[in-house]
Parts: C-alpha cells; structure tokens; sequence
C-alpha cells in the first residue's frame, strides 16, 4: 500500500460494506434478469478505497508487476488497483477499438461470438499479471483473456473479480485456463 492509504476491513467486514453498496436491479437488461448494479459503490469512497486496498493487496501478494482489466467495468476497478499498488495498467478491448499492432482472442458467447485484443507490445515475458474484472458470470471473457495473455508472453499471477454469479458456473472454465493460478471474487452469490 502507498503512503496515505489506509488498510482494508477485515474480509467479513468487507463482504458486508461491499454487499450492501451493490443494488439489484430486477428485469435488467431483460425480463427475468437481476442485475447487480455497482454505481452505488462507487459513488461511495470508502467502499470504493476499501474495494481497491484489497484488490490491491491481492496484487501485492501475488506479486504482479501488472495489472488488466476487462472491458468496460473492469477497467473502473482496475485502472484505480494499478495506481494504489504502484504497478502498471493494461486494458483488455473488444476488437477494432485499439490502433496499431494487437494480439487478438476469439471466443464464443451463449448466442454469438466475440473477440478481445491488447497491444502487441503491452506485455512480455517479465510480466506477472492479475486480471481484474467486475463480475464473473459465465467465464467467457475471463477464459478468453487468460489464453489472449499467455499468448503474450506474460505470466498469469491470477483472477480477481468484485462478485461471483455462482449459479451460471463460470469458476470452474477460468480454473481450468488458469492452470493452478488463483480465481479470487470478494463475493460469491
């Protein structure tokens, strides 16, 4: 932690001040959908410090030298988790978005498909990486983003998510990419 931070609530505390700044909004985007809206922790800068210490620290213990976050809101939580833990940020974006020399990774949707990219030049071999991401659902685009980030040459130093969506599984396809390399949500639901 840099100067002037201060350290995070024990986990349990955590847990609590997290959930209880994370809104249900039901019907959204669609009928029978709930989704986990959290503008509300952001807004509030204690929950939102007390959210990047702890991604943060997990940064810290894991030794990553950086930091990637997955478009779009994993780049809000990300981006501010690189600062604190004084290590650099790299953005994971859909295809078409980045100029110049990318690396891209396809990978399929319920009903689609997709692909994401990085900079060619971003990521290298003396890289130990945490991908952050707000939500893990289904695991697609965080499976997609561990292969896309081997294939630059860095090392994976693990996954850190806000909250888990248990019931759609997607823990155990990103266990899988990640071969050993830790999958940590600050909460599970």
């Amino acid at each position: 932690m840099s100067a002037g931070t201060s350290p995070a609530p024990p986990s349990g505390e955590l847990t609590g001040l997290l959930l209880s700044r994370i809104r249900d909004v039901p019907d959204h985007p669609k009928p029978g959908v709930v989704f986990k809206d959290i503008t509300p922790l952001l807004a509030d800068p204690a929950a939102f410090a007390a959210l990047t210490d702890a991604l943060a620290g997990l940064c810290a213990e894991l030794g990553a030298t950086k930091v990637v976050g997955l478009e779009a809101r994993g780049f809000i939580l990300a981006a501010p988790v690189a600062v604190r833990a004084g290590v650099g940020f790299v953005p994971v974006r859909k295809a078409g978005k980045l100029p110049g020399a990318t690396l891209a990774q396809g990978y399929d949707l319920e009903y689609g498909s997709a692909e994401i990219e990085i900079h060619a030049e971003d990521l290298g071999a003396d890289d130990r990486v945490l991908v952050i991401d707000d939500v893990l659902a289904t695991g697609g685009t965080a499976e997609a983003s561990v292969h896309l980030l081997r294939r630059s040459g860095a090392h994976i130093a693990g996954v850190a998510v806000l909250m888990e969506l248990g019931f759609l599984a997607g823990r155990g396809r990103v266990e899988a990419a990640l071969g050993g390399a830790p999958l940590r949500a600050l909460i599970s639901v």
